[in-house]
């Protein structure tokens, strides 16, 4: 690694931190497929707005930045270091006039650990330096801010990371003192030397800026000893610097003007007294810019003597940003405190999805609805069924965020939280496809899933989403039953698993530690609200038909799709599944017809209302000749009565 630095970087090496040991297992372990299902950094279409690091990031300077993005990244899993780093968020968390008044100083911090990396290698201009010394200049009041938190008690790592500012007062002023307020880009570029600062350079400086008065001066005398009122002493990049006559009165010019150029309108000419004036302001030009550089160089050399002591205090500014940032996002937000441990407990009260309650904050749109989580160990997985656009997703993210968050160090969206350590999060979630790879929906998500259950261990947190869907039906729900049972015994793993094969719900009674939960939904007037609740207990169905006619599919099909489903719900009741498929095929006529006579209606041909009518009326009818009321149960019963009356309406 060293010599593919030495090649890239040419020979000028980067400063370079002592090595650290890093066990075992001391982070979170987060698969790729887990942190773009989570979409921790970026949405699925690649925004940072709407990710989870575009919500809570409230940091303010780009180091503070890159460590929250860094801890997201690699959760802990040491408990005493998790709640050090809890320590410091609930410090600002609970004296917000503390994190305020800091994070208004943060405002004023350049980018410290950007500009030494620069200067380290030797890339830098003179802003970089002065980043370095605005960035150490703010040491003292940030300890000051912390001074007024009298009879407080400030937690341990905010001490070691005001200890760790250290004292730079000499290079402070020294950088304070050498470098002007406003500053080029490049060093060649020259002007950045306070006056003052170099004797030498003042001098070189002032027969440069007197270069004017002196060319005027001698200007005049030029005028005076030829007569020629109308001469000019100009100057451009080729002939330097030039007398210039009208042609009328060149022959006016004799020594000791000298000629150099003639055009159709003016003559041109030299002196030796003004040629040894412009060798004199040219290298008094070249020499001022050639000191500063070496002037530039001695100051970074003095910063890079102390280089370390700078990482570090900009290493504790980005400690103290994320701190307050933290503590400033959980005030704002109400977000809790989690309790972290080693047990495998699993437990949030009233959790949300940071992300999505920040959406509908924005937009006001309602509030979000808090649901409860306990993966203890007596129900270490939950299968969750219930309609589409109910929220289960939502759900399953949220937990697996909650997680991450805690893990991190900060606060997080909920009433309560109690988690053992989690040692690896997975996450399935959402169709996605590798075609490159020559790999397909389907395919991809049975190569995640074989990757979570191979890793998973009883430490874990595996969330899993609509497993099985991308094939045959019973071949889907087969390997859906089969994931569960392993899940729950071999892995036995804390896991949400969310399913639309209702028939999974009966593996409770085989599982002891599997506890069915659905998403709450209400039937109103024929129409279904989504309740967005978690109850225990197994939904029922699906509700395809009410999402179908929510993304705006024709009601031809919808219409046929109901029909299609009672042929086939009760062609299964009586074990006629085949004939029931085979007279659904010899239906197709019926479909074009019904399509037909909508499009008519909405076209406004064949009578509009009373077509439309005709349709229903039929529907109404094939599906009263399709019930037999000696093998309903009550439920279907009424199931089917809120069918009719729907189709009436």
């Amino acid at each position: 690694m060293l010599d593919y630095v030495k090649l890239t970087q040419v020979g000028n090496m980067p400063r370079l931190a002592n090595l650290s040991r890093l066990s075992s297992g001391a982070m979170k372990e987060i698969d790729q497929a887990t942190r773009r299902n989570l979409e921790l950094f970026k949405t699925l279409s690649g925004d940072r707005k709407g990710s989870l690091l575009g919500v809570i990031d409230k940091t303010i300077t780009c180091g503070g930045a890159r460590l929250l993005a860094s801890r997201i990244s690699a959760p802990l899993t040491d408990v005493k270091a998790i709640n050090l780093r809890l320590d410091m968020v609930q410090f600002y968390h609970q004296y917000d006039i503390c994190c305020d008044d800091l994070r208004q100083k943060l405002r004023e911090i350049p980018d410290m650990e950007r500009a030494l990396s620069r200067i380290t290698l030797g890339r830098c201009g003179p802003r970089d330096l002065a980043a370095i010394a605005g960035g150490l200049s703010s040491n003292d009041n940030l300890r000051a801010i912390h001074n007024k938190a009298e009879n407080i008690n400030i937690p341990n790592d905010v001490c070691v990371a005001l200890e760790d500012l250290g004292l730079h007062d000499i290079l402070v002023e020294r950088l304070t003192k050498a470098l002007e307020i406003e500053l080029p880009v490049q060093s060649r570029d020259g002007g950045y030397i306070c006056a003052g600062y170099s004797a030498k350079l003042d001098e070189l400086r002032l027969l440069s800026s007197e270069s004017k008065r002196l060319i005027l001066a001698l200007e005049s005398n030029y005028k005076k000893q030829s007569g020629v009122d109308s001469l000019k002493i100009k100057y451009n990049n080729i002939l330097g610097y030039f007398i210039e006559v009208t042609a009328r009165h060149a022959g006016k010019m004799e020594e000791p003007f000298i000629h150099r150029q003639s055009m159709m309108n003016a003559t041109r000419y030299s002196t030796i007294e003004l040629n040894e004036l412009s060798r004199d302001i040219t290298e008094a030009k070249d020499k001022s810019v050639a000191l500063e550089c070496e002037l530039f160089d001695e100051l970074i050399q003095f910063i890079c003597q102390d280089a370390g002591d700078i990482a570090k205090a900009a290493a504790s500014i980005g400690r103290l940003d994320w701190a307050s940032a933290m503590g400033f996002m959980a005030r704002e937000n109400n977000y809790v405190r989690p309790d972290i441990d080693n047990s495998r407990e699993f437990n949030i009260e009233a959790g949300r999805h940071p992300v999505v309650e920040n959406a509908l904050k924005n937009n006001q749109d309602g509030i979000f609805i808090a649901n409860d989580c306990n993966l203890g160990q007596k129900q270490h997985l939950w299968l969750v069924t219930g309609p589409n656009m109910a929220g289960k997703s939502t759900f399953l993210r949220q937990n697996a965020l909650i997680a991450i968050m805690a893990q991190s160090g900060c606060f997080v969206p909920a009433n309560a939280v109690h988690i053992g350590v989690i040692d690896r999060l997975f996450s399935r979630v959402g169709p996605a496809a590798d075609l490159a790879r020559g790999r397909s929906t389907f395919m991809v998500e049975m190569v995640e899933t074989a990757v979570i259950l191979n890793q998973a261990t009883d430490k874990s947190l595996v969330i899993l989403d609509e497993i099985g869907r991308g094939t045959a039906t019973f071949d889907g729900l087969s390997i859906a039953w089969a994931c569960v049972e392993h899940l729950h015994q071999i892995c036995k793993s804390r896991a949400l698993f969310a399913t639309h094969y209702h028939e999974l719900h009966s593996l409770d009674k085989k599982l002891e530690c599997l506890s069915p939960h659905a998403m709450k939904v209400k039937d109103w007037q024929g129409d279904v609200i989504f309740l967005h609740e978690v109850v225990a207990g197994c939904a029922d169905r699906s509700y395809g038909f009410h999402v179908a006619r929510l993304a705006g599919l024709p009601q031809s099909v919808v219409a046929r799709a109901e029909q299609v489903l009672i042929n086939l719900q009760q062609g299964q009741k009586k074990g006629q599944y085949s004939d029931a498929i085979a007279e659904l095929a010899n239906d197709l006529p019926l479909f074009k017809t019904i399509d037909q006579k909508y499009n008519m209606a909405n076209d406004g041909r064949g009578g509009g209302k009373q077509e439309i009518v005709e349709v229903i009326n039929s529907e109404i009818d094939i599906a009263i000749d399709k019930i037999n009321p000696d093998d309903m149960s009550p439920r279907e019963a009424l199931e089917i009565l809120y069918k009719l009356k729907q189709l009436r309406d």
